[in-house]
């Protein structure tokens, strides 16, 4: 989740609609300039007894950013609700270090140009993570939810936009807790030339997100035993906030661009405001009111730019807009998965005949088939039944073709000769195989596990 550092008191109101379309009339870049940001979650534990380390104790979250100083990285505080500054994140070439809500740590990483930048820049904060957790003693996991702690068991971290969602999110559905605390997922964000093509990139995305859910599917365990799914975080959103959530029907009708979007986020409750260093609490109110100066939080205020982004961050559909397009359907993994996931979306949508290959598999379905995909998937993953007949593994080896090819021709090689369509072989190894992570790790638990969940945290990055 994004990380606010600051209040800009300068800026003009937003008093005309142009300026909530502007954001993403601004993201529009030529080719050249597109680019490519990965983010990924990793879960902490203490090496010592597999629980999630507090945010103040020694070796803690607090300690394993400070250290980060070593490697460049510069902290970023905010003061909460008592007044005292804490850091809540880390800023650096390559990106930000930053805290989800039971100290999860995810690296936002910088815009690079090509596959193999983003990869090197993935093995770089790992590499400075671990030599961390060896001094502090902690590992990580790379799993999509953590596979034995109850929320009970999990920390809180001190930030302020995380205490009011807290709060809220139990009044709109069972499992938004859960999201928060117990997750972690793998992202990637990615530009789009002008509106059009902003428009074929989200649908072409959000129909093919179920495949990434299934690809990366790496949360089977609940508490210490199977769960009945594959991808346990994906169905976590079934039933986090239904108006902020989804596949998003409208992207797939006549007519959608910068503006039907914008309508869609002013229709979702807002969680909060941001002045002065502080989050101000205004969970289920309305921006529509803001923009007429009637928010209860904030009476007589017209909502400036910044609170405008602030709200584009939160809301979580399987596709997000902001000034780019976040693919938001995946698992956390360990290193070669990271780099797979952008791998797999720069091969669909960067090159245009991918594009146009990718969104012919998907354009005739409907939007009842498209929902139905999505709700099979965290059960059977690759053994989703597709429209038209057929599994998601069939599609997956025609999409992993496509995205191949598209990663081809873009023609990014290495130093070493190597060329970006490398990175898609971990996914291409799941689907010649049948199996995905989660499948594997059920076939560990039940088999030399011995049904013991401990054995996970061997399977650290």
């Amino acid at each position: 989740m994004s990380t606010r550092t600051a209040t800009v008191q300068e800026e003009p109101p937003i008093e005309r609609r142009d300026q909530l379309v502007a954001p993403m009339q601004q993201g529009e870049k030529p080719r050249e300039a597109w680019r490519i940001g990965t983010e990924h979650e990793k879960l902490v534990y203490r090496r010592s007894d597999h629980a999630a380390p507090s945010y103040d104790e020694p070796g803690g979250i607090r300690d394993i950013l400070m250290q980060l100083t070593e490697f460049g990285w510069q902290p970023v505080e905010e003061e909460g609700p008592d007044g005292i500054r804490r850091v809540i994140a880390m800023s650096g070439p390559d990106g930000a270090v930053s805290l989800e809500p039971a100290g999860q740590l995810e690296l936002s990483g910088a815009p690079l140009e090509n596959l193999h930048q983003t990869c090197a820049e993935t093995g770089r904060h790992l590499d400075q993570v671990k030599a961390i957790g060896e001094r502090c003693g902690v590992g990580f996991l790379g799993l999509g939810m953590w596979p034995d702690k109850t929320r009970e068991a999990l920390p809180i971290m001190p930030k302020g936009r995380y205490a009011i969602m807290l709060r809220h999110m139990p009044r709109v559905g069972t499992m938004g807790l859960d999201m928060m605390l117990r997750t972690c997922t793998i992202q990637v964000n990615l530009d789009y030339a002008s509106e059009p093509d902003m428009v074929k990139k989200f649908r072409v995305g959000l129909a093919l997100q179920p495949l990434a859910t299934a690809l990366f599917a790496n949360s089977p365990f609940t508490e210490g035993k199977p769960n009945g799914f594959l991808s346990y975080r994906s169905h976590i959103w079934s039933d986090t906030d239904p108006h902020r959530t989804g596949m998003l029907p409208f992207v797939f009708e006549d007519g959608f661009g910068y503006e039907r979007y914008v309508d869609y986020m002013l229709d979702v409750p807002m969680y909060f405001v941001f002045r002065n260093g502080r989050y101000i609490d205004a969970a289920g109110q309305s921006f529509r009111d803001f923009l007429q100066g009637r928010l209860p939080a904030l009476p007589g205020e017209l909502p400036r730019p910044s609170d405008w982004w602030d709200h584009l961050s939160t809301a979580f559909p399987e596709v997000r807009m902001k000034s780019f397009l976040e693919m938001r359907g995946a698992d956390g993994g360990p290193w070669n998965r990271i780099c797979a996931l952008p791998a797999l979306w720069v091969g669909l949508l960067y090159d245009d005949t991918a594009l146009d290959a990718a969104w012919d598999l998907v354009r005739h379905w409907t939007m009842e088939q498209r929902e139905a995909l999505r709700d099979a998937v965290p059960r059977l993953a690759l053994d989703a039944p597709v429209p038209g007949g057929g599994t998601l593994r069939d599609l997956a080896r025609e999409a992993l073709a496509i995205a191949r090819g598209g990663l081809q021709a873009r023609r990014r090689i290495s130093a070493s000769g190597e060329s970006e369509a490398g990175f898609l072989e971990p996914l291409e190894e799941i689907v010649a195989s049948g199996k995905v992570p989660a499948q594997r790790l059920l076939d560990k638990f039940h088999g030399p596990w011995g049904g013991d969940i401990d054995r996970v945290y061997e399977e650290s990055f």
